[in-house]
């Protein structure tokens, strides 16, 4: 079970069953249960893999909430199974103190849940820190990363995964889908981080195939089926049914893409910088309306962040800005193309947002990512750049979870970043446990509204902090 959408007043708890049920949910604010109150959810069966979500309305603001859910028996409710239990803190309406960890990249490049080595130790480290939430920033799951039971390992010794059925080839089919997603809960430290943590989730490319974007056709022996956007349409749909996440609906058009209001400190944008981009490229085009978020989300997102009364404006991106990501000899995957000189391609629409950020005076701005497999921070000043139409702000950048850790990346000047801090191996997939796996968390003071950062190994030691005071610029 998880919960994920928690607001000021309601949060929305997922489950699996292993057979049909009908789904309850009884909430409490004591973990003795003395007082309940109980919510009757769907009907899960085979048609959702057995998932369901049961939203909880009108809960106190601010407060720990306990809940337990039962899988009843649809043709005699009076049979049920054992209940298990959960936790988590709804959304204070004060200014309260808020916490929140943020990492992504989830058993890629062949390193699986390692029995030898407990699994995935990383979500027991964020689980000890109580956060008020975690943002996974994309590639929940590698569609196109089969897992081998062992690996050899460099110095000699052989990695063992814990291996299923469907993560023995890529996922072509809505059951392979399903199953990657599934092969995650296996793990015992991310269940329990799951029933006391909820979970603020976005996909990006590995949730499909590497570096994927709409309409590609596939160029990968691999795979049977090489149309990207039946792929991806199987992919969402296995997405929507193993997430808490309210929009993954029809009448919202299935999108990933939200705002998350956590009370008067905090506002989280999360953003899909996969499902409207346009084909990845050399990026030097003049013009490019369409770029990497699509002009329907480019609106919503500027329209958002005006109407936002929080102090802090999170901007959740699953790929980075300024570093240059490649894709192949002569095209880029993010938004950097390694020219340093004015916006092209896709820089032009965030070279749009960032004037308007600028012009609308939208205070309290920070940009959260993963995706390149390492962590770092990266500050971005106009008296640095060579677009300078916007006002500074801050990239803070970590992972994987449990993937294969990577070198550094170029940055790219076009935004003028700097960068007081990076880690990161020196040579390509390194493997978990050696020193390659990183988490940040960010803290609010209630008091003061002081917002700090810690970038974080997988064992919670502190890499890096930094410290911003709301409502300054240029810090």
């Amino acid at each position: 079970m998880q919960v994920g959408d928690v607001t000021t007043s309601s949060g929305l708890v997922w489950v699996r069953s292993d057979r049909r049920a009908r789904m309850i949910v009884e909430t409490s604010a004591t973990e003795s249960f003395r007082r309940v109150r109980r919510w009757t959810g769907p009907l899960v069966g085979p048609d959702t893999d057995f998932t369901g979500r049961t939203a909880l309305r009108g809960l106190p603001p601010g407060e720990q909430v306990h809940y337990r859910v039962l899988l009843a028996d649809p043709d005699d409710p009076r049979r049920t199974g054992r209940p298990i239990r959960g936790t988590f803190r709804t959304a204070p309406t004060r200014r309260e103190d808020v916490r929140f960890v943020w990492s992504g990249d989830l058993a890629g490049q062949g390193w699986g849940i390692n029995p030898d080595r407990g699994g995935y130790q990383i979500f027991e480290r964020m689980r000890r820190l109580n956060p008020d939430f975690f943002l996974c920033s994309g590639d929940t799951i590698y569609a196109d990363g089969p897992l081998a039971p062992t690996v050899a390992l460099p110095d000699g010794g052989t990695w063992r995964n814990v291996t299923t059925e469907e993560k023995s080839k890529v996922a072509e089919t809505l059951a392979e889908f399903r199953g990657a997603f599934r092969y995650n809960l296996l793990d015992r430290n991310l269940v329990a981080f799951n029933a006391q943590v909820p979970t603020v989730v976005q996909w990006d490319d590995h949730e499909v195939h590497n570096n994927w974007y709409p309409g590609q056709i596939l160029d990968d022996a691999r795979y049977a089926e090489k149309n990207v956007d039946v792929l991806a349409a199987r992919s969402l749909r296995a997405f929507s049914e193993y997430f808490p996440v309210s929009t993954q609906r029809p009448d919202e058009d299935g999108r990933v893409y939200r705002v998350l209001r956590h009370g008067p400190l905090l506002d989280l944008f999360v953003l899909d910088m996969r499902t409207y981009r346009n084909a990845n490229s050399p990026g030097r085009r003049p013009d490019d309306t369409q770029g990497i978020l699509g002009e329907r989300q480019l609106r919503w997102l500027k329209r958002e962040l005006s109407r936002s009364r929080a102090v802090w404006k999170v901007i959740a991106a699953d790929m980075p800005l300024g570093l240059v990501v490649a894709d192949g000899p002569v095209n880029f995957e993010a938004v950097a193309q390694g020219d340093p000189g004015a916006p092209l391609g896709r820089e032009l629409q965030i070279a749009e947002l960032l004037r308007h950020i600028k012009h609308a005076r939208i205070t309290g701005t920070l940009w959260l990512t993963a995706d390149v497999h390492y962590t770092s921070a990266q500050h971005y000043d106009p008296a640095r750049a060579a677009f300078t139409d916007f006002a500074p702000f801050w990239e803070f950048v970590t992972g994987p979870l449990n993937a294969g850790g990577f070198p550094a990346v170029k940055l790219d000047g076009t935004f003028g970043p700097a960068q007081p801090f990076v880690k990161a191996p020196t040579t390509a997939n390194v493997p978990p446990g050696q020193d390659s796996q990183f988490f940040g968390e960010v803290a609010i003071d209630g008091g003061s509204g002081e917002l700090t950062v810690r970038l974080r190994d997988e064992r919670g030691g502190v890499l890096f902090t930094k410290v911003l005071q709301p409502g300054r610029v240029g810090q």
